[in-house]
């Protein structure tokens, strides 16, 4: 596995630094072989976070931060936070493996969302846009069955996630929890 330690605000230590490896190394014993594990100790005021971020084979993250008033303890609860996130993790796959998931993909039709955009074409478009972005990222969509997408979703605690799904070519999409619990898919049509 490999490991990687980034002190932000602070000075390096040894001792931080081999008591995290060794607390990084007891996660282990519920993931499959991680291919890496990233962690970065900062400090505010009086206040030491933790922030780990492990990468696994199949593509999935699983990642925790901790906030305390000291660096030891901030390893510890965050390491539980994560060893928690894993065991649910793999209780949802044995779950999975028993009753399979439904996903529903959304109702949306072409001729929808025609109406809903459609309107007086003959005005001359404005100079200037009437919305600004706010806030724009950027990042690499990694390909991954729909389960393995849901099982990121969770993992990471986001209520979208944006993949290349194997199970459809490749193409774009995009998995989000919806406000019953349950999951939708929006899938890219194939490109002719």
């Amino acid at each position: 596995m490999q490991f990687s330690v980034v002190f932000r605000h602070m000075e390096p230590s040894d001792a931080l630094k081999s008591y995290a490896r060794e607390r990084m190394d007891r996660v282990r014993k519920y993931m499959p072989d991680p291919i890496g594990c990233h962690v970065v100790f900062s400090t505010e005021r009086h206040n030491h976070r933790v922030d780990v971020n492990f990468q696994l084979h199949n593509g999935l993250t699983v990642a925790g931060h901790e906030t305390t008033e000291n660096m030891y303890s901030s390893i510890d609860l965050v390491i539980a936070k994560i060893e928690r996130q894993v065991r649910r993790y793999k209780g949802k796959v044995e779950e999975q493996r028993v009753r399979p998931h439904h996903v529903e993909p959304l109702p949306w039709s072409h001729s929808i969302v025609e109406e809903a955009f459609s309107g007086p074409t003959t005005e001359a478009p404005p100079d200037h846009p009437a919305y600004t972005v706010e806030r724009t990222e950027s990042f690499h969509a990694n390909p991954m069955s729909v389960a393995d997408a849901i099982a990121q979703l969770n993992l990471a605690h986001q209520t979208v996630l944006v993949f290349r799904s194997t199970e459809a070519e490749g193409r774009i999409a995009v998995v989000y929890r919806r406000d019953d619990g349950k999951y939708g898919l929006i899938e890219t049509p194939a490109m002719a």
